[in-house]
């Protein structure tokens, strides 16, 4: 069991500003798993990575992937009211899954 998480790097966000939207989509996906993906993913050590996505684009485009193959994804857009405009979207978390269901998804991107 892993969760990927996408974060962009076109926008030129801090690291403080990263780290809160990475753990947004984490917690959003999370939310979202049903109560035995949850607890599977706990139990294993709730392993998590964090990948680089080039664009909104890519990151739509990895949500729908993970939306067609019955993996749990969470898509965040942000409020707006630090650094970036409102509903920028910042961040996909994919999983938590199976971890070679979350690489058919992810498995190209490189490491943050």
């Amino acid at each position: 069991m892993k969760q990927a998480i996408v974060a962009r790097t076109d926008i030129g966000m801090g690291q403080g500003k990263l780290a809160a939207q990475v753990a947004h989509a984490s917690l959003s996906a999370y939310e979202k798993a049903d109560k035995r993906t949850r607890r599977e993913w706990k139990n294993s050590g709730q392993k998590k990575i964090v990948l680089k996505g080039s664009s909104e684009r890519e990151l739509h485009e990895l949500s729908e992937i993970a939306e067609h193959k019955g993996i749990v994804e969470a898509l965040v857009r942000d409020a707006g009211h630090t650094q970036l405009e409102p509903g920028t979207v910042t961040a996909l978390a994919v999983g938590p899954a199976e971890a070679d269901l979350v690489d058919r998804v992810t498995g190209e991107l490189p490491l943050f």
